[in-house]
């Protein structure tokens, strides 16, 4: 009799699949309040090497890090009208504090452009105040109606970057380094998921934005998922709030501004992206860690070896984890680490330490193949960046060969609804096509040029939009 997947297989359901993924994996847990989550150990330590890495990308650019309240007066969302149209669906509002009621209602955080411009407006006095760079690691709720883990909870963990320029083209030009030098280098360098980097359509923007960019990923069943976005924001905020600097020139002049956010969605792209039917694959760039050691069985000089091959590794930067509890079968210890999807495995026994080799598990390619435990050392750098390189690869791969060329809006329509992208000429679409693609839950998901580059200006001659179904 056969044996039952661990896994519900993708191919037969999508969604099961990856709630087991999630689950098995030991990423998240439901919370106590409908559409809440708590995040697990393994699945945070993901989180974590995602923050370090945009972090220092963030910190690059001369952004800053600060902290601003969890609680906004709700007066001030009523500043900014197409802001507070945007969220008013999603808000959670707190009107009981200290057993009285409150004499202003508390927003909990959606976003934090309103709290954010409240300490703009007194921070920025002069042209010599910006630009105004700052960031912040947080979390946010917005009210979810149709939860799931990580792609869609009532409460996610995000950065959110906030900025005041001088001018428009410097406010622009920061939008689009943040965009490009930001998230699309760390998606593709880190997270070696192939993204569409594109401009939204005006119906899709950021609430309150004069223009948003994007970047789209490709997932393993063919829908797409927005991976972050960097807005544009003109001078709506600085009005609201009125954020003014006095010129060189003497003049007193509204400030230009942005804000751009990545969260823990990246978490579920990762698993729609990049697992199998086996589990997680981690890409070695991202992974906290690279490489497990496991001993087969409890012998000493089993039990020394791995453990001495573990502190090697760790010596040469191979971010490893020994695993040596041998009152553990190895079958459900392999299993669990195929899950969590770690890059390599080294599995040490005594008729290996006979032989003088060690048994190599690739888990993105897949396969095993004894290698002489003196060149392992050596030999694991160059494993885990091929193995990086093929996850890059087979992501690319995928979104190419399900994006269909149309030139008209049913193809559109039958193509994302088959399970693929569409590319259609946006000068054939309009937005009369778009609001059409709404009735088969179909979206634009960005704007790009006929070359694949970000549009200059959403109705630049040449514009392509990608449509497909999104989550």
């Amino acid at each position: 009799m056969a044996k039952a997947p661990v896994l519900t297989p993708r191919a037969h359901d999508f969604p099961r699949w990856y709630q087991d993924l999630i689950t098995k994996a030991e990423l998240a847990d439901n919370g106590p309040v409908r559409g809440t989550m708590v995040i697990r150990p393994y699945g945070y330590g993901l989180w974590e090497r995602m923050q370090q890495e945009m972090d220092t990308r963030i910190k690059e650019t001369g952004t800053q890090n600060a902290y601003f309240p969890l609680l906004i007066p709700q007066s001030y969302l009523t500043r900014e009208a197409e802001h507070v149209e945007g969220f008013a669906p999603e808000l959670a509002v707190v009107t009981h504090g200290g057993g009285k009621d409150l004499e202003e209602p508390a927003v909990v955080r959606p976003t934090s452009e309103m709290i954010i411009n409240a300490s703009f407006s007194k921070w920025v006095q002069s042209y010599r105040d910006l630009p105004l760079l700052i960031n912040q690691w947080a979390n946010v709720v917005r009210w979810e109606l149709r939860p799931r883990l990580f792609l869609r909870t009532s409460e996610f963990l995000w950065q959110e970057g906030h900025t005041a320029h001088a001018t428009y083209e410097e406010a622009r030009d920061f939008a689009a380094h943040i965009h490009r030098e930001v998230y699309e280098d760390f998606m593709v360098n880190v997270l070696a998921m192939d993204v569409v980097p594109g401009r939204k359509t005006v119906k899709e923007r950021f609430a309150g934005a004069i223009n948003t960019l994007t970047l789209e990923g490709m997932m393993g069943d063919g829908k797409a998922l927005q991976m972050a976005t960097s807005h544009e924001l003109g001078q709506n905020f600085a009005k609201a709030f009125n954020t003014r600097y006095l010129s060189k020139d003497g003049t007193q002049e509204l400030v230009w501004q942005t804000s751009w956010g990545s969260t823990t969605r990246m978490i579920g792209a990762l698993v729609m992206m990049h697992g199998d039917d086996a589990g997680l694959r981690v890409p070695p760039r991202l992974a906290q860690v690279q490489a497990v050691v496991v001993a087969i069985k409890g012998d000493d000089a089993v039990l020394a070896k791995v453990r001495d091959l573990g502190a090697r590794l760790k010596a040469a930067g191979v971010r490893v984890q020994v695993d040596d509890r041998t009152d553990v079968p190895f079958g459900r210890r392999a299993v669990d680490w195929e899950l969590k999807g770690v890059p390599v495995r080294i599995e040490v026994g005594p008729r290996d330490l006979e032989n003088g080799t060690a048994m190599l598990a690739r888990r993105i390619p897949g396969g095993k193949e004894p290698v002489a435990l003196d060149s392992l050392v050596h030999l694991l750098p160059t494993v885990l960046e091929e193995d990086q390189a093929l996850l890059l690869r087979q992501s690319r791969e995928r979104r190419e060969s399900r994006t269909t060329e149309v030139s008209t809006l049913d193809e559109a329509i039958e193509a994302a609804t088959a399970g693929g992208w569409a590319r259609i000429p946006w000068s054939t679409l309009g937005e009369d096509g778009e609001n059409r693609l709404g009735e088969h839950a179909v979206t634009v998901r960005c704007l790009v040029a006929e070359d694949g580059s970000v549009p200059d200006s959403y109705d630049a001659p040449g514009n392509v939009a990608v449509v497909a179904r999104a989550y």
